[in-house]
């Protein structure tokens, strides 16, 4: 839109009258083609701040390298990969982490740059996260040998980072849970809990006049002790080397999952490793694999996981009922946005089985930290008709999601203003 010369001269005086801090401010913000209407150009660590940011969102940014003409700006990463490799070591020198993945995503996904992530050159420039383990297992068969290290130790510090988050917690909360579901009802003397049997009974606490003071109660109508009636006994679980639990984790790997399937595999092999648990661990497309044999290591896992592809939710779910000999004490997890490519009913009929059965069965539709993604709102309304609701479950909220699961507790399902 054309300005006359009054109004650019009338934005001119405002922005000379504005302290220098705001207009840098405002000058970092709105990029190189706001120069000449705050009057501030800018210098050093700024400048060089400014051109990375111009890099990708400015001028030619935006556009695949593929797509650029000769014409305008030619601000831009570039098809290069040393070019990339220069900006990807610049964001990191100025920018904080959290703002350089989210740069790095956006380079991905407006610049069209995940072809350059084949080079080793490059994975060793970036800054490792969720997404670009998600991006990486998405390249799969397409990437060379020599660069497969080079990103199974991208992957590899992800997944150590992500244990080091969230192991501990995980494994405190599901040993609670399974000593809790192990009390049995008839324990012996030695086996007592003293602590929960008192709890559970002081509804049967009765006061009693003392022995000794029996005609002055009479008189003062006053008792002295008292005694717990202990009704119901509480006892500890006897230790086993058998698993208490059967666990299987059903996973959808299809592109829009990729977080999902990341810390769904960093949370099957902590569940392995816990002697108490049985785990497997299913992912699915409109194929299945089970990586049960993988669990030991969680990047192995993930590079035989395979993103994209269609999705057939009642086959994979067939596979899991296969597999199941403790109905009343398993716990199905099955993480999927719901976009059935299968048959609808039969994967409904199967879920209204295993429940049936004594199963607890649980629905995310996803696992990260981004919230729920687009999902079948028919088919999660249908599981929650079925006992089974649907949510959006964080890493951090996935404990006790499983301990609820593992004690058969209601489960703790995050504030539906904060669902989708």
């Amino acid at each position: 839109m054309s300005q006359t010369p009054g109004e650019t001269t009338e934005r001119t005086t405002t922005a000379s009258h504005a302290p220098p801090e705001r207009l840098r401010r405002w000058r970092m913000v709105l990029g190189a083609d706001s120069a000449d209407s705050t009057g501030r150009a800018l210098t050093g660590r700024d400048a060089a701040m400014d051109s990375a940011l111009n890099a990708l969102y400015g001028g030619g940014g935006g556009k695949k390298p593929s797509d650029r003409g000769t014409g305008g700006r030619s601000a831009g990463l570039g098809a290069s990969a040393p070019s990339v490799a220069r900006w990807l070591g610049d964001i990191r020198t100025y920018f904080p982490s959290s703002v350089v993945q989210v740069m790095q995503r956006d380079a991905i996904d407006r610049l069209g740059l995940a072809t350059l992530l084949l080079e080793p050159e490059m994975l060793e420039a970036v800054e490792p996260d969720v997404h670009l383990v998600g991006t990486l297992l998405s390249l799969g068969k397409a990437m060379p040998e020599t660069t497969k290290e080079t990103a199974r130790a991208v992957v590899r510090k992800v997944v150590e980072d992500l244990e080091a988050r969230l192991e501990s917690r995980t494994r405190t909360t599901l040993t609670g849970a399974l000593d809790r579901s192990a009390r049995i009802s008839r324990p012996r003397h030695r086996d007592i809990d003293w602590d929960r049997t008192i709890r559970a009974n002081l509804k049967n606490y009765l006061t009693l006049p003392a022995p000794d003071t029996a005609t002055t109660a009479e008189t003062t109508g006053t008792a002295t002790t008292g005694t717990v009636v202990p009704e119901r006994l509480i006892g500890y679980g006897r230790s086993s080397r058998s698993a208490k639990k059967d666990i299987v984790l059903c996973v959808d790997q299809s592109g829009s999952m990729a977080a999902s399937v990341v810390h769904a595999s960093v949370f099957g092999a902590v569940l392995a490793s816990m002697r108490t648990l049985s785990t497997r661990l299913v992912v699915f497309d409109t194929a299945v694999v089970d990586l049960t044999d993988r669990l030991d290591d969680p990047v192995d896992v993930l590079f035989g996981t395979q993103l994209g592809g269609g999705t057939d939710i009642n086959r994979a779910l067939a596979y899991c009922q296969s597999r199941i000999t403790r109905p009343v004490d398993t716990v199905v997890v099955l993480i999927s946005d719901l976009y059935e490519g299968g048959i609808r009913d039969e994967m409904l009929k199967r879920v209204a089985a295993m429940k049936a059965s004594g199963v607890q069965f649980v629905t995310l539709l996803a696992l990260s930290d981004e919230g729920a993604p687009a999902y079948d709102h028919e088919h999660a309304a249908a599981l929650g008709a079925l006992g089974a609701p649907a949510f959006a479950c964080t890493p951090d909220l996935f404990p006790d999601v499983m301990a609820a699961a593992i004690e058969k507790r209601p489960l703790p399902i995050p504030d539906k203003e904060h669902q989708p």
